[in-house]
């Protein structure tokens, strides 16, 4: 095709427009099969392609024939190519970028439930009252009991991580979760958790914005998004197409993300917490992981340094003098997702302290670019237990090859990567791993999603 098309601008250039037409027909011909090769998801058959790519190249044989020259010809090849290098890559940029804006998005779905919820919480004070009557359980402290905290303002996506942490619990009743969220979200987070059944688990709603302690004085991350600069780099529209739509993703700077470098100030009688993204599904029994011996050290996770791009040096500056003194560049990273942290020992390290520290350090983002894990890279330093990959598999976000007994075998699958499961653009064969765990009977589901 792409020969046939150089043959078409030479045919042209020397007036032969029959041939330039009979040229164009066939280029049709072709893209017009590739294209219901792709509709109907199979490959094209001989059978299919034989004809055509017969009569397309005898036609190149006739203009061959022709007798144009062969620099002509060369000339006209290299031209042709080169726009479509171009035309390829301006394409893959505006492909990275859609898909970025599409991730950050909240689908009309999920906005229409949050709406419906929210509104019930406003209507209802019978619900904002017994929010007060559970708001001192002793529960909610009790350091027998089994405690997982989530930051999200993800109502469906925080409910799926519930109820597969709950439908694969021995003893459900011994399950605390810790939820905070943001104030737009928080009526309808407490809605959904008043009013569905968690088979006598324990769910805590918290709302950050109360959190008064967390200011700009104290946290180096507040101090930035009150930063008019850093609220147009990471807020503004996409302007400058020379930066990564992914190192302007707003959720780098967002407090609910942040959030995890201050557990121990969130739940300060708390001694051990399971941490969970909103985009995870439990798969098996967590309550192990609160008898795992982490070796005195603060944070239990999953390495990821399989492949060489996951050591530190992929994610933090090393020509620094201060990193390359300090840190190893061949250390192996870990994943943020299914952590289990000794908060008594991350209060002995004073482990935030450390964290502001190094944000303190990188005001001008030269030591990382983005996202929370290399300041956490940099703060458990050390501190870090490494726990067997099977507790957590990451990945389904992006990749469409992982191993189907990995995935059987892990206690929790991570969607990390652009792919959410609620998007359209999930990747359609892990879906309904998550989907499972969706209380599809509920109202509000039906007439937001289903609908």
């Amino acid at each position: 095709m792409t020969l046939a098309k150089a043959y078409v601008i030479i045919a042209k250039e020397h007036n032969n427009l029959h041939l330039a037409w009979e040229l164009s027909n066939k280029i049709k011909s072709c893209q017009l099969l590739l294209s219901k090769a792709a509709k109907r998801g199979q490959y094209i058959t001989v059978e299919e392609a034989e004809p055509i790519i017969s009569s397309l190249s005898y036609l190149i044989f006739k203009a061959q024939d022709a007798h144009y020259d062969i620099s002509t010809t060369m000339m006209t090849m290299k031209s042709h190519i080169q726009a479509l290098e171009g035309r390829t890559n301006a394409a893959t940029v505006q492909s990275t970028l859609f898909g970025q804006l599409v991730a950050e998005a909240l689908p009309k779905s999920l906005h229409c439930l949050k709406v419906k919820l929210t509104n019930d919480w406003l209507k209802q004070p019978p619900l904002q009252n017994h929010v007060e009557e559970k708001r001192n359980s002793p529960r909610v402290i009790d350091n027998n009991l089994y405690h997982f905290c989530i930051f999200s303002d993800n109502v469906l996506a925080t409910s799926v991580v519930v109820n597969s942490t709950i439908s694969n619990a021995d003893h459900p009743k011994q399950l605390v979760f810790h939820i905070a969220t943001i104030g737009i979200s928080y009526g309808s987070m407490q809605v959904w958790f008043l009013t569905n059944d968690f088979k006598g688990a324990t769910v805590e709603v918290q709302n950050i914005e109360e959190f008064t302690w967390l200011n700009a004085s104290y946290a180096p991350v507040m101090k930035r998004l009150l930063d008019k600069d850093s609220r147009t780099y990471y807020f503004g529209a996409y302007q400058d197409m020379k930066v990564e739509p992914k190192l302007r993703n707003p959720k780098h700077m967002s407090l609910l993300n942040h959030l995890r470098f201050y557990i121990p100030e969130v739940y300060p009688l708390l001694e051990k917490v399971v941490f969970l993204d909103d985009d995870v599904v439990v798969q098996k029994d967590l309550t192990r992981l609160f008898s795992l011996d982490l070796h005195g050290n603060v944070n239990g996770a999953v390495e990821t340094c399989l492949e060489a791009f996951h050591r530190y040096y992929k994610y933090i500056n090393f020509s620094n003098p201060v990193i390359s003194s300090k840190f190893d560049p061949q250390a192996c990273g870990w994943a943020f997702g299914m952590n289990v942290f000794d908060l008594i020992a991350w209060r002995k390290e004073n482990v935030t302290a450390r964290y502001h520290y190094w944000q303190e350090q990188n005001g001008d983002l030269t030591l990382w670019k983005l996202g929370t894990l290399p300041p956490a890279l940099l703060a458990f330093y050390g501190l870090t237990e490494t726990l067997d990959r099977r507790w957590h598999v990451l990945g389904l976000g992006y990749d469409m090859n992982i191993d189907d007994r990995l995935i059987d075998s892990a206690a929790v699958i991570h969607f990390s990567g652009n792919m959410k499961p609620w998007l359209k653009l999930a990747i359609g064969r892990y879906k309904p791993l998550w989907e499972r765990y969706i209380n599809q009977s509920h109202p509000y589901y039906q007439d937001c999603v289903i609908s």
